[in-house]
């Protein structure tokens, strides 16, 4: 089974990497970006076929190791 684990940074975090990339974005000519953050993206095979068990798991992987939930929110989706 396949999932993915998204981190983003939580609003009102500095994101100094997204200004890094905005402002690469504009020199080189992309025009229209208001804003960018950055964030990380795990994506995971697991073993077995418990979707509710699969989530479960990689939401305490999540807590504990993939973000740091101080300054990080994280969106967990079993794929299938």
């Amino acid at each position: 089974m396949k999932a993915r684990v998204t981190v983003t940074l939580k609003t009102g975090v500095l994101d100094p990497q997204g200004k890094a990339i905005e402002g690469a974005l504009r020199s080189l000519g992309v025009t229209g970006v208001a804003s960018v953050r950055q964030g990380k993206v795990f994506d995971i095979e697991i073993e077995g076929s418990d979707k509710a068990k699969a989530e479960a798991a990689l939401k305490a992987a999540a807590d504990k190791l993939l973000a740091n939930t101080v300054i990080e929110n994280y969106r967990v989706e079993v794929l299938g």
